[in-house]
């Protein structure tokens, strides 16, 4: 699963790099402080965590207007001109109607959109965001301070930055955030984007957003601070709020099951009446049920690692939906390590089937590790 870079020219001719990956229903991740499309997909968590939204979505990601592989110096940086780069993003795909996810100050852009495209947007989310900043005196000297930093030294100003949107990582993520920001952006966007930052506003626009929306924010960020992410979800007329525990403003392993499972959720959740439907409205006949598990899947995770584990989990998904589809069949749900599907009995997905109604697929079994199928089980329409 590689994603696929693509141009795309914002209103006032800056251009805007986009890459996808995954298939399904079209979820564009609106990207926070400085992002780089190639170096983001080199970090094992950020990766993780896309490919998770990709196996069920057809995931868009960007740089925004001066970072990454998307124009540089292009001196406006303001919520309305990354408004206008994010319709460019939609418009070059055709993308009639589309979930939003909002990173940090990416939030506040996908807030602004949703509120001016309400036919588009059909869910958001909005992690570690704020629709206003709010500074006290105190916060507001910080801010000035930590920006003539990034200006005059971008390597110590990003390095205070790691520090200050991932305590207590190990010395490997901060380095890897460090690269990551200066990979992404030059000291002089970086400053006129963190200025831009503290200064956005989105506050009235939030009784405007109509779509379902999931607030999710750790209730220790030392960045945006978790009242920000609770006026939110107390103004958007359809939101509801998940409390993260920790300290961490940016996406890691460090809570980014919790967020990842939250997020999926709420993303999958109006599928389910879909599923049932495609149950109730089958055609007279058997219709098989089959559900797939990767046997020992925990010890499997550890004798393999994290990493070869979830590349494993992903060829058998690939190799179930891929059967599912040529045979016309549904996915219902995926559990994590598993999934359950539903095909016609005539169309030959499922083969195996013994009389005690146990059986496995000879599709859904990536090598050399054989999933255990049970409770394959067929139900009279």
């Amino acid at each position: 699963m590689e994603p696929q870079i693509r141009f795309c020219t914002s209103a006032d001719g800056t251009r805007i790099a986009y890459a996808t990956v995954g298939e399904g229903p079209p979820l564009v991740v609106v990207p926070g402080w400085v992002s780089h499309l190639e170096v983001l997909w080199e970090w094992p968590d950020r990766r993780r965590f896309l490919e998770a939204l990709a196996e069920h979505f057809f995931v868009v990601s960007y740089d925004k207007r001066g970072t990454g592989l998307s124009d540089r110096g292009v001196g406006d940086y303001s919520t309305a001109a990354r408004v206008r780069d994010l319709e460019a993003v939609v418009d070059s795909l055709k993308l009639h109607r589309t979930a939003l996810y909002g990173l940090s100050e990416g939030g506040a852009v996908a807030i602004a959109y949703a509120a001016r495209h309400p036919r588009v947007v059909s869910r958001m989310i909005l992690y570690g965001t704020h629709a206003r900043m709010v500074p006290t005196p105190e916060q507001r000297e910080t801010i000035d301070a930590l920006e003539a930093l990034v200006r005059a030294e971008w390597g110590l100003g990003s390095r205070t930055l790691a520090n200050l949107f991932m305590p207590g990582a190990t010395a490997e993520d901060v380095s890897r955030f460090v690269k990551l920001q200066e990979k992404g952006a030059t000291r002089e966007d970086a400053a006129d984007m963190l200025r831009a930052n503290v200064e956005a506003d989105v506050f009235d626009l939030l009784p405007q957003v109509s779509a379902p929306t999931l607030v999710i924010h750790v209730t220790g960020d030392l960045v945006v601070p978790f009242e920000r992410g609770r006026e939110i979800a107390g103004h958007i007329p359809n939101a509801r709020l998940v409390a993260i525990e920790g300290d961490r403003h940016s996406v890691g392993s460090k809570g980014g099951a919790q967020i990842q499972e939250a997020s999926l959720d709420f993303l999958l959740e109006d599928r389910g009446p879909q599923a049932k439907e495609s149950m109730v409205a089958a055609p007279p006949g058997l219709v098989t049920i089959l559900f797939t598990d990767m046997e020992g899947s925990t010890a499997l995770t550890q004798r393999l690692g994290d990493a070869k584990a979830q590349e494993l989990l992903r060829v058998h998904n690939a190799i179930v939906r891929e059967a599912l589809k040529a045979h016309s069949g549904s996915e219902i749900k995926r559990t994590g390590d598993g999934i359950l599907p539903l095909s016609d009995e005539g169309s030959g997905v499922l083969s195996g089937h013994t009389a005690g109604g146990r059986g496995t697929s000879r599709h859904a079994a990536p090598r050399p590790h054989r999933p255990k199928c049970r409770g394959a089980r067929r139900r009279r329409g």
